[in-house]
């Protein structure tokens, strides 16, 4: 470890509004502002969502209000097929990139990993507000798209090509709203980088006094190894999607093949490959889903060892594990494209690491059973949402054996089978693990308790409202039921329609209940109960900042020293039951690993 911590936050405590809340350097404001633009966002998703399944459930409904957001994809208020497919790119855009990635990983983490390893700020502050104000530039050309003649793409968040590559000819949105959706997620990239970049060195070089690597809390190796990733994936993808930009708007054809002829057309195109921007992207996609869900899995540990009062079972197998889903993750992702007319033994290729790589996700889930199991578990909402993580996680994982098969796969992977395994495995699962963070973390970040009785009453309404979504999802891919479709006219399909109606009601009634969390939020935010400096008597960095929220510089005048694992419960100290990673006592523990 190099000590970098005399030369990082050279920036001193700021004094005029812009610089304290605007164009912060403040690694703590930034993780805030990541959290507002993800709550921006997944508003803005969860509406495009309902839309969508009231669509669904009712076809030619009319919805009010809606011609105002496209005259050309609703009129009469009634949405077009095309339009449908719009919305859906948008929402999954949306909640992928500005949701999934930004409120875990960049909200959470910007906030809390110096902090946790003992130092005053990132070690380049100037990165880090570029990081967060390139991702917001990146959100608002990506919403751009709702506000051009032809509306958004209609490719889906993946944006396969040739229909992607070809312009409008290929369908509304296709031109323009491409250009714009491309754009957008490659502006995305850079900020991704430069946040991974303070990151990876923020671990690895700011370490304070006697914070050993194995000293880390498991929520800083988990950002830790997101980042990594990041670090991998994003410059993948942001070539990608320069190279899509340049198909419009330069006259090229990465991606379009010669001879391809639409609409009775002969495309002027040649030599490009449809494939290469499947391998591209999905070289990106399949570690996205560990971007996701890899910080989730660091802060839900950390949230149960508090609630536990002991250590998991064991602290470096989980990171062994979390370190493996990174590196597994670049040789599965294959498997997205056993429908493409891949070899057999290519298929065998990519089937055998997707099985793999279920094991260190089992080993992981067998260590947080096993810890819990016997614990005297606090029951908070934080520990709530933190077990509601481990129930989506299982059920969503489950399912993913099947897709694992390239034969199951080949038949269930344009239906709706595969939407409720990626939305409960992925989408659901990081949501509870963003919400049991602010349950846990809000009494840091802004210096008062959230109300415990409506944290409860909002976590049951989402964990029973996401089973009634997603697990039907499953029913339906059985059935036959093809994603992507607006309507259900074949004869096959009508049946289901009831279940598309259930499935509807109860978007509509958890998607109402985060009313609730926003209501919680905001209140206890300007009037929620003081919280005192460690309310969870919790023994990691965070908590031993002088004030709640942390001053400027985190700890004042001087760095702490570490001189413990920092989950050490279940000891006999002044203090308790713990001991804080920065105290001196000495106490008697099997658990100090470092």
């Amino acid at each position: 470890m190099h000590d970098m911590s005399a030369h990082a936050a050279e920036h001193h405590a700021p004094t005029s509004f812009i610089r304290q809340h605007v164009f912060s350097l403040d690694h703590k404001v930034i993780g805030k502002q990541y959290y507002g633009l993800a709550l921006v966002a997944v508003l803005v998703g969860m509406v495009l969502s309902w839309l969508m399944r009231i669509h669904l459930a009712w076809t030619n409904y009319p919805i009010p209000g809606l011609h105002l957001l496209s005259a050309n994809g609703a009129p009469g208020n009634v949405m077009t097929p095309e339009y449908y497919l719009q919305l859906m790119t948008m929402h999954a855009t949306i909640m992928v990139f500005f949701v999934l990635t930004t409120a875990p990983f960049a909200a959470f983490g910007n906030y809390f990993l110096p902090i946790q390893v003992g130092a005053e700020d990132m070690p380049f502050p100037h990165f880090n507000m570029m990081s967060f104000w390139v991702t917001f530039v990146g959100f608002l050309v990506l919403m751009s798209s709702f506000f051009v003649s032809d509306g958004p793409t209609l490719g889906g968040w993946t944006q396969y090509a040739p229909l992607s590559a070809i312009g409008s000819a290929s369908g509304p949105g296709q031109g323009t709203g491409v250009v714009l959706w491309a754009t957008a997620i490659c502006i995305f990239c850079i900020g991704q980088l430069l946040g991974s970049l303070n990151f990876i060195t923020t671990t690895l070089d700011m370490r304070t006094k006697g914070m050993s690597m194995w000293r880390l809390p498991l929520s800083a190796w988990a950002w830790f190894i997101t980042s990594v990733m990041g670090l991998t994936a994003f410059a993948v993808l942001m070539p990608a999607t320069i190279l899509l930009i340049l198909d419009h708007v330069a006259g090229t054809s990465f991606f379009v093949p010669s001879g391809l002829v639409l609409n009775d057309q002969l495309q002027p195109h040649s030599g490009g490959s449809t494939l290469l921007w499947q391998h591209l992207f999905w070289f990106f996609g399949h570690p996205e889903v560990y971007i996701a869900i890899v910080p989730g899995m660091g802060i839900v540990s950390h949230i149960l060892i508090t609630n536990m009062r002991r250590p998991m079972l064991s602290h470096r197998v989980l990171v062994y594990s979390m370190g493996a889903l990174a590196v597994l993750s670049y040789m599965v992702y294959g498997h997205h494209m056993f429908l493409s007319g891949m070899n057999p033994v290519s298929s065998l290729a990519f089937s055998f690491p997707t099985l793999v790589i279920t094991i260190p996700s089992t080993i992981i889930v067998l260590i947080w059973m096993g810890s819990i199991y016997g614990s005297k578990l606090r029951i908070n909402t934080a520990s709530l949402f933190a077990l509601g993580f481990v129930s989506m996680f299982i059920s969503g994982g489950v399912s993913g054996f099947f897709l694992a098969q390239p034969s199951i796969d080949i038949m269930l992977h344009a239906t709706y089978f595969v939407v409720g395994h990626f939305h409960l495995v992925m989408a659901v699962a990081a949501i509870f693990g963003i919400f049991g963070g602010t349950y846990f973390w809000f009494p840091k970040m802004f210096g008062r308790m959230m109300n415990e009785t409506l944290g409860k009453v909002h976590f049951w309404l989402t964990f029973v409202g996401a089973y009634c979504i997603f697990m039907p999802f499953h029913y339906l891919g059985i059935a036959g039921n093809v994603r992507r479709y607006q309507a259900f006219v074949d004869d096959y399909l009508q049946p289901l329609i009831p279940v598309h109606r259930f499935i509807t009601i109860a978007a509509l009634l958890t998607g109402a209940a985060q009313l609730i969390f926003l209501y919680n939020l905001f209140h206890s935010r300007f009037w929620g109960k003081p919280a005192t400096g460690n309310p969870w008597e919790a023994t990691s960095l965070e908590w031993s900042t002088p004030t709640t929220p942390p001053p400027h510089n985190n700890f004042g005048d001087k760095l702490p020293e570490v001189f413990h694992d920092p989950y050490q419960y279940g000891v006999e100290s002044s203090t308790g039951d713990y001991v804080m990673q920065a105290s001196p006592e000495k106490v008697k523990s099997a658990h100090d690993e470092a």
